[in-house]
This record gives structure tokens, sequence and C-alpha cells, in this order.
């Protein structure tokens, strides 16, 4: 199924669950990641039973640090 992330249309399979796709795109560490569906920000806590539906729009946030 085709979603956008991060404003780039990519492929997934279906019943993907949020937190295998950000596993793929993120890895291990999740520390300092904030994920929104369609403009609705995720709770951490929720990523393992929250699908990922054709044609969601997701952005992935990554917080760093600097001055």
């Amino acid at each position: 199924m085709t979603i956008s992330l991060n404003n780039q249309t990519i492929e997934v399979e279906a019943q993907t669950k949020l937190s295998n796709l950000v596993f793929q795109q993120i890895g291990e560490n999740s520390k300092g990641i904030a994920v929104a569906i369609n403009g609705q920000v995720i709770p951490k806590d929720s990523w393992m039973e929250t699908p990922v539906n054709e044609n969601d729009e997701l952005l992935i946030i990554k917080a760093t640090q600097g001055g």
C-alpha cells in the first residue's frame, strides 16, 4: 500500500503497525522520536497497536541537540 512518509511517497506492506515502520526507518533507538499520522501525534505507548493505512500521511521527527 502507498503512504506518505515525511513528504515522500513510499510502499509498505498491508497491515503494517506503526512500531514496525518506525523501527524500519529509525532503528532500535527510538528515543527522542515523535510520530504523527494525518496531523495527529501518536503517543509512543500506542505505536505497537496503531495500524498504518493506505494514503496515511506520516511525519517522523527526531529531536537533536545543538546550540
